[in-house]
C-alpha cells in the first residue's frame, strides 16, 4: 500500500503498513503453545468457534473442516497452518487456479479463519507479548462498547482472548478491513444483528456509491489522493479500484456503524489512517478511543496519560534509556547495535522482544499510529505554544516506534515525514539509513526504504 508523503520540495513515497487479512505464509516453528494460560484460552476459543460454525451449517456436510477442528484441539500450530493452507487454496474467497469448493464460505469458513489467525498471532509471535498485547486491550475497553481491530494480531488476538467473540463478551468485536465483504457482514450479523446495528448488503452499496460521486467530483478538481485508481468505463459511470479506494470505502462502512450505534462506545486498532477519523479519535492505552463528536483538540491529561503510559509499556521491552531528550542518533546507535548485530551487551530490555519480528513490530505499529494522530493535530494546531506541545509529543512517539521496530516501513516513512516538515534533513537521513542498513530490510524487502535514502540524498544535495 502506498500513500504520498509531502514535505517542502520533496514527495516520498511508500507506507507499508503492518495489516493482514489472513495472508498465507509458512509456520515459523511446529509444536504447541508453553504458556499454560495461553493454550487453555485458545482451547476455549476453538471450542465456542466450532460451536458456532456447527450451528450456521443446517445440516450441510462440515466433513472438509473436521482435518483443521483436529488440530485446533490439540493446539498444534504447524498442522493448522498446513491444513489452513490447504483450504484456501479451494475457497472461493481466494484467487487460485483450482475448482473452489463451496463449503468453504459463510459462517463456518470465517470461524476458521478466526481460528487460525489466533494461533499465527501465538505461533509466529512470542507467546508472553501476544498474552499482553491481548490482556491489555480487552482490560482497557468497557463492557458493551465496539471494538474495530485493524492489524491481524489486533483483530485476531483480541478475538480470541475476550470470554466470547460470538456473544459479544464483554465487547462487540470486528475489522475495518472485511467490513466490504459480504460474506464477512453475513457472519457479523449472525452474531450481533440482534444487538447492535450491524451494516446491510444495501449499506455496503451505498458507502459504495457515495465514494464513486466523491471521487469523481474530486477529479475534476485534480484532488485525488495518490493510489487512487478511478477510470470511466464504456458506459461512462465512474469505475475505481486498488487498495486506496477499498480503504476509503472501508472508511465510510465504519462511519455508519458508529453513527448507527449512537448508544454503544467505540475504539478502534488502527489499520489505515482514515481521513475523516482523525478529528474523532483520542489515545487510549494500545489503541484509540472514537468519539461521537470531533474533539476541539488534545488535553494535557490524554497527552500526558499516553506519554507515561508508553514509558512504562515500553521500558521493559528496550529498557529506559529513551526519554524526551534521546536525539535520533542515539536511537540510531541502539537499533543498530540490538537489532543490526543482535548485540545484548549493556541491553536492560528483554532480548526476547528484540528477536520476535511478529511481537516488536506489533508494537511499533500501534505507536506509529499513536504518532501519526499527534502529526495530524499538529497540522491543524494554532499557535506557537500548542505547536511545539504536540510537536514534541509526536516526535517522541515516532522515536518509540522507530526504536521499537527500526526496519518497520510505516515508522520510518511516517517519522521522516515529520522530520522533513520541521527541515530536519539530516535527522530524517539518519532514520532512513539506519532502517536501510536493517538485516530485515536487505535484498528486495528494503527496495523503497533504499529509495527512501537516494530521495533524501539528493534533496539535501540540492538545498
Amino acid at each position: 500500500m502506498k500513500t504520498t508523503i509531502g514535505s517542502p520540495g520533496l514527495v516520498i513515497l511508500g507506507l507499508g503498513l503492518f495489516i493482514g487479512g489472513c495472508t498465507q505464509k509458512p509456520p515459523a516453528a511446529s509444536g504447541s503453545l508453553k504458556n499454560s494460560e495461553a493454550a487453555a484460552q485458545l482451547k476455549t476459543f476453538v471450542a465456542d468457534k466450532e460451536a458456532q460454525a456447527d450451528a450456521s451449517t443446517g445440516g450441510k456436510d462440515v466433513s472438509v473442516f473436521k482435518p483443521f477442528y483436529a488440530a485446533a484441539e490439540q493446539g498444534d500450530w504447524l498442522a493448522i497452518s498446513n491444513t489452513f493452507v490447504n483450504l484456501s487454496r479451494r475457497a472461493p474467497q481466494y484467487e487460485h487456479s483450482g475448482p473452489s469448493d463451496e463449503r468453504l464460505h459463510g459462517t463456518a469458513w470465517e470461524a476458521v479463519k478466526e481460528i487460525w489467525g489466533a494461533f499465527d498471532a501465538f505461533g509466529e509471535g512470542d507467546e508472553k507479548y501476544s498474552m499482553a498485547f491481548g490482556t491489555n486491550i480487552i482490560a482497557s475497553i468497557p463492557a458493551g462498547s465496539i471494538y474495530f481491530g485493524g492489524t491481524d494480531p489486533g483483530r485476531f488476538i483480541i478475538t480470541a482472548l475476550q470470554k466470547s467473540h460470538a456473544a459479544g463478551d464483554p465487547f462487540f468485536t470486528l475489522t475495518q478491513n472485511a467490513l466490504a465483504d459480504a460474506t464477512y457482514l453475513e457472519y457479523l450479523r449472525g452474531m450481533y444483528g440482534a444487538k447492535i446495528y450491524t451494516p446491510t448488503d444495501e449499506d455496503s452499496k451505498k458507502c459504495f456509491q457515495d465514494y464513486t460521486q466523491d471521487v469523481a467530483q474530486r477529479r475534476s478538481k485534480n484532488q485525488l489522493k495518490w493510489g487512487e485508481d478511478v477510470k470511466t468505463g464504456p458506459d461512462g459511470q465512474i469505475q475505481v479500484s486498488g487498495p486506496i479506494a477499498e480503504m476509503q470505502i472501508l472508511g465510510l462502512m465504519v462511519k455508519l456503524i458508529l453513527d448507527k450505534n449512537p448508544d454503544r462506545e467505540f475504539y478502534i486498532e488502527e489499520s489505515f489512517p482514515f481521513d475523516w477519523m482523525y478529528p474523532y479519535l483520542e489515545p487510549h492505552g494500545l489503541i484509540f478511543k472514537i468519539n461521537h463528536q470531533p474533539l476541539p483538540g488534545l488535553s494535557d491529561e490524554i497527552v500526558e496519560q499516553d506519554h507515561d503510559y508508553w514509558r512504562s509499556l515500553v521500558r521493559p521491552m528496550i529498557g529506559d534509556w529513551l526519554n524526551d531528550e534521546t536525539p535520533v542518533e542515539e536511537v540510531a546507535v541502539f537499533a543498530k547495535k540490538t537489532f543490526g548485530k543482535q548485540d545484548f551487551s549493556g541491553f536492560t530490555g528483554d532480548p526476547r522482544f528484540i528477536q520476535n519480528a511478529y511481537s516488536h513490530r506489533m508494537f511499533s505499529k500501534l505507536r506509529s499510529s499513536i504518532a501519526g494522530l499527534y502529526a495530524w493535530r499538529l497540522k491543524q494546531a494554532a499557535g506557537v505554544a500548542e505547536k511545539e506541545r504536540l510537536g514534541r509529543e509526536a516526535d517522541f512517539a515516532f522515536r518509540q516506534a522507530w526504536a521499537l521496530c527500526p526496519y518497520s516501513p510505516e515508522a520510518v516513512f511516517r517519522y521522516v515525514n515529520l522530520l522533513m516538515e520541521q527541515k530536519r534533513v539530516a535527522d530524517a537521513l539518519v532514520v532512513a539509513e539506519t532502517a536501510a542498513q536493517m538485516p530485515a530490510n536487505q535484498g528486495k524487502e528494503g527496495e523503497q526504504i533504499r529509495g527512501l535514502v537516494e530521495q533524501l540524498k539528493k534533496f539535501q544535495k540540492a538545498k
